[in-house]
């Protein structure tokens, strides 16, 4: 499978080239390595799928769009390097990424210094709200999953729903962890909730013992893992084997959802999955051009898309259809046009395609994603609906309930 996914990114590199210098240039910043390389491809691969489906019905602006791919490594360091190429080498328009929080705190300040948009599919820290709201980001800044401190709202309603008031937290160390524990944290304060330990963890560490100790230690009714799969199976390991867990439950966040995640945990002694019936929150993909995106991601992959591969689908479209209503390949112009493209009013359309042949005619339009509405308030977000989801005895995941959070 890897073959043939970077062999398709060739030929999309390839037919950009093709187009000549005034095609519009559009780059991913995505973890094809490290602590979120269990999302990265995936996400990739509905980049690849949305440019490979607009080349298909003609491209924008008259001509294919070219793809650009960087592996951010899931390291702030490696994701500046690759934008830096992305803006100075590649000097694309748009730029589909990151995923974590960290990697695109590092990442946006070059992409607003080189006026090109950056559309996150999956960085949900609340600092990028922050900044919006300082102007720091100059509006070059969007994102397709909600900011944590809707998903913290959501993780205290769902633990206030099981009974669990007395919680601790255990986060990465970094702009996703410390984000979401603080949203966490102020999320239960409305629902009378008590945090009775708050810990972070180093992603470069190799054993998490100690501080698996130091939050499972003070008791408390429920313990919620901030965290990605890498790291978060070994602490979730540690609990298990440090007999903490499952006594006490452990309530997991979006880095983590991951359909391998029980596989990448293990068995007990017994031949059972550790991780059997954990829940945890995750944003819901519930756009209407949810299952038409599934549908091509299937006949493409023959799999199902991960959790913010319709995230990234839509953040690639809204790139490209406003391009298209710029009628201009570059970032600053593309600038202006993502809320006329992405916000009421305008014609709803779910089919990028459909969209790009509406902008040709003049006609303004609303794109309705696979992900959500994609309605972007000033600030670059939107706001959501958060699905509650839990391990199966067989290791699968599956979507047990449904959070409905909004923000201003």
């Amino acid at each position: 499978m890897a073959v043939q996914r970077w062999g398709w990114l060739l030929v999309l590199g390839l037919t950009g080239c093709q187009a000549g210098g005034n095609a519009l240039k559009l780059g991913t910043l995505l973890p094809l390595s490290g602590d979120l390389a269990q999302f990265g491809p995936g996400m990739q691969d509905a980049a690849s799928l949305l440019v490979k489906t607009v080349n298909d019905c003609g491209g924008v602006n008259g001509q294919p769009v070219q793809l650009i791919s960087e592996d951010d490594q899931t390291q702030p360091s490696a994701g500046v390097s690759a934008m830096t190429k992305l803006v100075d080498v590649d000097r694309v328009a748009g730029v589909v990424g990151a995923a974590g929080s960290a990697v695109s705190g590092a990442a946006v300040d070059i992409a607003v210094r080189g006026q090109v948009v950056m559309i996150s599919p999956a960085s949900t820290s609340p600092v990028f709200t922050e900044r919006a709201k300082k102007g720091e980001l100059q509006g070059f800044w969007f994102r397709t999953a909600p900011p944590d401190n809707f998903q913290g709202e959501a993780l205290a309603q769902l633990l206030q729903k099981r009974g669990w008031q007395r919680v601790g937290i255990l986060a990465i160390n970094n702009d996703y962890g410390r984000g979401l524990a603080q949203a966490l944290e102020q999320g239960l304060a409305k629902t009378k909730g008590q945090v009775v330990a708050t810990q972070f963890y180093e992603g470069q560490s190799a054993s998490f013992d100690s501080e698996v100790r130091s939050v499972f230690g003070r008791n408390p009714q429920a313990v919620v893992l901030v965290g990605y799969p890498e790291t978060g199976t070994l602490v979730m390991r540690s609990a298990f084997q440090q007999g903490f867990f499952p006594r006490i439950p452990l309530v997991l966040t979006d880095g983590l959802k991951d359909n391998q995640l029980a596989q990448l945990v293990g068995k007990t002694p017994q031949g059972q999955w550790i991780i059997n019936g954990v829940v945890g929150t995750a944003p819901a993909a519930a756009g209407p051009g949810l299952k038409d995106f599934q549908q091509r991601y299937r006949q493409a992959f023959n799999r199902e898309p991960n959790v913010f591969a319709p995230n990234t689908w839509d953040a690639t479209a809204v790139l490209v259809l406003a391009a298209q209503a710029a009628q201009s390949n570059q970032g600053a112009k593309l600038r202006e046009k993502i809320t006329t493209v992405a916000n009421p009013p305008g014609t709803p359309v779910t089919d990028v395609c459909e969209g790009l042949k509406l902008l040709q005619q003049g006609q303004d339009i609303n794109y309705q994603g696979a992900s959500s509405g994609v309605d972007f308030d000033p600030q670059g977000d939107v706001a959501g609906e958060y699905a509650v989801w839990m391990v199966n005895p067989d290791g699968t995941i599956k979507v047990i309930d449904t959070i409905m959070v909004g923000g201003s």
